[in-house]
């Protein structure tokens, strides 16, 4: 039986994927993808039984379909590469609709880039995909890696889904400067939590993610205006919170808090605050 412990911060992957096969399964889901439950195997099932007892989250899910959203609306805008950092098992070159001629760039560490190609070996994507396997902390891998896509790309979309969690916030800093030191990278699509949401994930997982070297940091106070003197500004922000109202995914804390808010606005007003989370569109 695999493991039910995280054992490394690739392990997430597989925690994410089969929240992916549990959206895909639902008559109403918000998206499909029928290569999730595979990738995720037995690893990502048991993995969800031991984190949160088999509940599904919503999170993950407003997540995923917000980048999808942005990602298209880009791609219709003029893209021509695609570049996703710590690229997991995503698999959106598969199941989205995408232009045949779009340049699409996943990065990862070797062994996950490897685990990946074996299960989607009989598979063809919808454009052009290239695997990459590096260690992306390696400033000097990162470096040689990006001054390679931008010489041969014209305007370049750069996801980070689910990595920058995991990173301090000097490695943000770094990276962000890598990015926009690049002159074809135009825009770049993230996640971006609250310290509240990360200190709750600290107190509910913090030791699976310690024992795992998976430990939550960055969630700067500031949200988005961290990267503004790193030369990148925010164009838009899916909040959670409205982003579950809309897709009809609430998550339950905001449902609770639309009932009550009549009564207590103080308190909703604070909440609201304190779980502004979700996904920005930056631009160069």
């Amino acid at each position: 039986m695999p493991s039910q412990q995280l054992q490394s911060v690739s392990d997430t992957a597989f925690w994410m994927a089969y929240y992916r096969a549990l959206e895909s399964d639902r008559p109403d889901a918000l998206m499909h993808d029928i290569y999730a439950r595979d990738l995720a195997g037995e690893r990502g099932e048991h993995l969800v039984q031991r984190l949160t007892q088999g509940r599904g989250m919503t999170w993950p899910i407003l997540r995923t379909v917000c980048f999808d959203e942005l990602i298209i609306r880009q791609i219709a805008q003029g893209i021509d590469t695609v570049l996703n950092l710590a690229a997991g098992l995503d698999t959106r070159p598969y199941r989205l609709r995408l232009p045949a001629s779009l340049h699409w760039i996943e990065v990862d560490l070797p062994e996950v880039i490897s685990y990946k190609e074996e299960k989607l070996a009989g598979e063809t994507p919808a454009c052009r995909l290239r695997r990459v396997a590096a260690h992306l902390l390696q400033p000097d891998v990162r470096q040689a890696l990006f001054t390679e896509v931008n010489a041969a790309s014209t305007n370049v979309l750069v996801l980070t889904e689910g990595l920058l969690t995991y990173l301090r916030a000097e490695e943000v800093k770094n990276l962000a400067n890598d990015l926009h030191g690049q002159s074809q990278f135009n825009y770049w699509i993230t996640d971006l939590a609250a310290p509240f949401i990360v200190e709750r994930m600290q107190e509910h997982l913090g030791k699976d993610l310690q024992a795992a070297n998976a430990d939550m940091y960055f969630a700067p106070a500031e949200g988005a205006e961290f990267f503004r003197p790193h030369g990148w500004n925010m164009q838009e922000f899916r909040e959670f919170l409205s982003e579950g109202r809309r897709l009809n995914r609430e998550i339950p804390m905001a449902r609770f808090g639309r009932l009550i808010e009549p009564l207590f606005p103080w308190y909703i007003r604070r909440m609201r605050e304190q779980w502004r989370s979700g996904v920005i569109l930056m631009r160069r």
